[in-house]
């Protein structure tokens, strides 16, 4: 299929590029990374006026996202083998998140993003998807114009937090040594007996479920446990487990530099209690100081105001915004009161 050419990205006789949509290799994880890399730098310089050192802070996407969803992972090449776009996909059991895709800035306005936009909801498709989505920048017209083709409708508003930790030797000590509300503790899923953390899963799903039918982030938990990307804590009351947390650690993970990022967490809804969601978030900051690190990013969709809040009332402040989109049935399912804090990038 040829692409209509309004801007460079021709080839030397002038003609449009015969761009073929195939599924990532694993001789090709290399290349994809420097090419959403590259065209996601001259995104940001293009915004800001300069070109950051480290795009995306130095969070890592391509590597442990291909190995966990290889057929969800596509790049847009050249007839000559040059790749110039990508795009990721993965099922989160019934949910389906794409992202990153990107085109090289050459070879944009030729509809390469559309066909690997395609590529995805075939996957999708394949996989029975109820419900897709992804989050984009609020103040690209073209991402949002794009996604809209595709039946994507912007719906709240993304927030990437982050909490500086003190660092001073009385608040170490009061990491190392948390005060427990009576009753609860975390463990890390990492500290687990096989046959234990088969157990656990089940209980997650559980959680999950009742956010969305079929909602399933099992993995996301058990890839960041076999690369060992960070650990997820398990929030516990009694012998039950009500919430949990997937949490990655630099420097090979979906973590920006220097700091311990909390992609996924969610407290039971049965017990959705700030207090739960404060004994959680304070494991996450201990998991981040025992690592050394001196900074915790959570994510959070607003339309969990009370999460989102809590956050807030942390001491957790907004480093940059971004806005949820999804198409699908009841795509408006979340209760704002249920204490779920989600990165759909």
């Amino acid at each position: 299929m040829r692409a209509t050419v309004d801007r460079p990205g021709l080839d030397s006789q002038g003609r449009s590029p015969l761009i073929k949509i195939r599924r990532v290799r694993k001789g090709d994880l290399s290349k994809v990374r420097d090419v959403i890399e590259q065209a996601f730098g001259d995104f940001f310089e293009r915004q800001v006026g300069t070109r950051p050192r480290q795009v995306f802070g130095g969070a890592q996407y391509v590597h442990h996202r291909w190995l966990m969803e290889p057929w969800g992972c596509f790049v847009a090449e050249e007839g000559d083998g040059k790749i110039v776009g990508a795009a990721v996909a993965v099922m989160w059991g019934t949910v389906g998140v794409i992202g990153p895709v990107a085109v090289l800035t050459n070879y944009q306005n030729q509809d390469i993003g559309q066909q690997l936009l395609t590529a995805c909801q075939g996957f999708f498709d394949e996989n029975k998807a109820t419900l897709q989505g992804l989050a984009t920048y609020p103040y690209s017209p073209k991402h949002l114009i794009l996604y809209q083709k595709f039946g994507y409708k912007p719906k709240g508003l993304v927030v990437v937090t982050s909490r500086a930790l003190d660092r001073s030797p009385a608040a170490a000590t009061a990491l190392a040594k948390p005060a427990p509300k009576p009753g609860l503790a975390v463990r890390r899923y990492s500290t687990l007996e096989e046959a234990r953390k088969k157990q656990v899963m089940q209980k997650v799903r559980r959680i999950t479920n009742a956010f969305w039918r079929g909602f399933d982030v099992a993995k996301e938990i058990e890839i960041v446990d076999g690369l060992t990307l960070g650990d997820t804590l398990l929030l516990e009351k009694g012998r039950e487990v009500i919430g949990f947390a997937v949490c990655h650690l630099p420097p090979n993970s979906e973590a920006p530099h220097g700091s311990a990022y909390a992609k996924l967490l969610a407290i039971d809804s049965r017990h959705r209690k700030p207090e739960h969601l404060h004994a959680l978030l304070a494991g996450v900051e201990e998991l981040a100081a025992a690592s050394q690190l001196p900074r915790v990013v959570v994510p959070a969709y607003t339309y969990y105001w009370t999460a989102y809040q809590t956050l807030l009332e942390r001491g957790y402040h907004v480093d940059f915004t971004m806005v949820r989109m999804k198409r699908g049935k009841q795509e408006d399912y979340e209760d704002p009161s249920d204490l779920v804090l989600d990165d759909w990038r």
